[in-house]
C-alpha cells in the first residue's frame, strides 16, 4: 500500500480499491463530528453543574459565615459607643481630674486617655465598614485638636478645675459634636446589619 501523489488528487490504496481522499475524510468526518458534539456537550454541562455547585457552596459558606459574623458586628458596634462614651470631655473630667492635678496635667492624662481608648479599639474596624472606621477616627482627632486648642491659653501653674470648667461650657458649644456624629454613624450602621428600618 503505496500512496500515489498527483496533481490536485491523492488517492491511497486499501485493500486492493482505490478511495479518494475526500470519501475518507468524509467517513472520518462521520465518527468525529458526532463525538465533537457530545465531547462539548458533556464539557458545557459538567462545567455549569460544577460553576453551580461552586456558587451553591460560596452561598452556603457566606451564609453561614454571616450568621457567626453578625454578633461579631453586634459587639464591635457596642465596644465603638463605649469608645464614644469614654473619650466624650465631660466623661474624661470626671474619670481623670483629680484635686491637686494642674491643668497641663489634665490636658496631658486626656489626650493619652483618648489615644489609647483609640488603640485599644483599633481592631474593632475589621467588622465596621470603611467610612464608619473613618468617622470613627475623624471623631478621635476632632477631640484632640479640641482638647488641644482649648487648653493652649492655660498655664502649668493653672488648676485643672479652671480648665475643666472651660473645656465643658466650649463643649456645650461644639457643633456638630464628634461623639455625638459617630454615635449616630454607629446606630445607623447597626441598623442596616440588624435590618432594622
Amino acid at each position: 500500500m503505496l500512496p500515489l501523489y498527483s496533481n490536485a488528487l491523492i488517492l491511497i490504496f486499501e485493500n486492493n480499491n482505490i478511495y479518494p481522499i475526500m470519501e475518507l475524510f468524509l467517513e472520518i468526518l462521520k465518527f468525529t463530528i458526532p463525538a465533537l458534539i457530545v465531547f462539548a456537550s458533556s464539557y458545557y454541562i459538567l462545567k455549569q453543574y460544577l460553576s453551580n455547585q461552586y456558587h451553591m457552596r460560596t452561598l452556603e459558606i457566606k451564609s453561614q459565615f454571616g450568621k457567626e459574623a453578625i454578633p461579631l458586628k453586634l459587639q464591635a458596634y457596642e465596644r465603638l459607643l463605649l469608645f464614644c462614651d469614654r473619650i466624650n470631655v465631660p466623661q474624661l473630667i470626671i474619670r481623670l481630674k483629680t484635686s491637686d492635678m494642674t491643668a497641663e496635667a489634665l490636658r496631658n492624662s486626656m489626650m493619652i486617655s483618648i489615644q489609647k481608648e483609640y488603640e485599644h479599639n483599633i481592631a474593632q474596624q475589621l467588622y465596621t465598614s470603611q467610612k464608619l472606621w473613618e468617622i470613627i477616627r475623624l471623631a478621635k482627632t476632632e477631640l484632640m485638636n479640641f482638647i488641644d486648642i482649648q487648653s493652649r491659653s492655660y498655664t502649668s501653674s493653672q488648676s485643672a478645675d479652671e480648665l475643666s470648667r472651660h473645656l465643658l461650657q466650649a463643649y456645650q458649644n461644639l457643633k456638630p459634636n464628634p461623639s455625638a456624629l459617630a454615635v449616630q454613624a454607629i446606630r445607623e450602621e447597626a441598623k442596616i446589619i440588624l435590618d432594622v428600618r
